[in-house]
């Protein structure tokens, strides 16, 4: 009864993203060409395919060759201050990349280009929003989940039909390391159906280190036959238990929250409560990057909170990947 009755609500929300569509594909819809080159990072579906690693693995590719790029996003949930937990987390990963949050990012574009002089532009969550148009557009596929479920919106995490894949210009496979190589295929397949000309690669989330809301850090093998009780507010939280785990560490409980979460104080007391009350206790509590952001409590119930710190490796299409790049960099070059 429920499947029907969020099937029925999704059939209006793809009439409209198909319309909306069709009128950018036809021109009637106006898209901006920016001063600047710009690189789209986005998906299909509602969260969870790693974007805020996408972005800083984009930056810094540029960063270190030298270029100065900022990234544009909407500002999605931002909190009191005025940005949410997504630019909390690129702040301290990219200090030196301006973040621009507005639902305006053509004037986001234009105040990148003429006051803070960006060479390239980096259009965080940008696959709809079509207003601002782009030299490279990248499309996110978690391969564990890789079309939510096959719905649009609210019966499945949909955001546009499949076959939205055909703006593409690239698509890249997340978390490639977590399901065998014959679905990756099948993905693959699937995808090359829709559009044969997109590049494709696959890539892996690879964590880093861990830190703390005093920006202390930990090597990797601290988890190692730890009990550690874990936190989320994000898109894909089991992929994150299998993280964890493989990291060595022995799962206590998993605290999920809805992607984006913001922690209030109530959500805070009842963390406390809960952690204080297992036996036996847990050494660590473990989260994301987003939502050590948010937290930012070195320690809740007495049990010392780190953060997993990720990065994103491109494990098989290298050579794409770096050929893409160069070609942006030579018409930066050539300006």
């Amino acid at each position: 009864m429920t499947r029907g009755l969020l099937w029925v609500a999704s059939q209006p929300y793809g009439v409209v993203v198909q319309f909306r569509n069709w009128m950018y594909d036809r021109g009637w819809y106006a898209s901006k060409q920016a001063a600047l080159p710009v690189i789209s990072i986005g998906n299909l579906t509602a969260g969870g395919t790693g974007k805020t690693p996408a972005c800083v693995m984009f930056a810094r590719w540029f960063r270190n060759h030298g270029v100065r790029v900022a990234i544009l996003s909407r500002g999605y949930r931002a909190l009191e201050d005025g940005i949410n937990d997504e630019a909390r987390e690129l702040e301290a990963l990219l200090p030196d990349v301006p973040h621009l949050q507005s639902p305006d990012r053509c004037a986001m574009a234009e105040l990148a280009d003429q006051e803070l002089g960006m060479q390239l532009l980096l259009l965080d969550d940008g696959f709809q929003h079509r207003r601002i148009r782009r030299d490279l557009d990248v499309i996110l596929i978690d391969a564990t989940e890789p079309f939510g479920y096959g719905y649009l919106l609210p019966r499945g995490l949909l955001r546009e039909p499949i076959r939205s894949l055909r703006r593409a210009d690239m698509v890249i496979a997340t978390r490639a390391d977590q399901v065998d190589r014959q679905r990756l295929s099948e993905l693959r397949n699937r995808v090359q159906r829709y559009n044969p000309k997109a590049a494709w690669l696959e890539a892996e989330h690879g964590a880093v280190d861990l830190v703390n809301s005093l920006e202390q850090r930990l090597s990797l093998d601290a988890l190692k036959d730890r009990r550690v009780f874990l936190l989320s507010a994000i898109g894909n939280p089991s992929s994150f238990e299998v993280a964890v785990k493989r990291l060595g560490a022995q799962l206590v409980e998993h605290a999920v929250f809805a992607d984006h979460h913001p922690y209030s104080r109530s959500d805070m007391e009842r963390l406390e409560s809960r952690i204080a009350s297992l036996e036996p206790r847990p050494e660590m509590v473990i989260c994301t990057g987003k939502d050590l952001a948010k937290v930012q409590v070195p320690t809740l119930a007495g049990i010392p909170v780190y953060a997993i710190q990720i990065a994103m490796k491109i494990v098989t299409g290298e050579v794409i990947f770096e050929e893409h790049m160069h070609r942006i960099l030579e018409r930066l070059q050539n300006v």
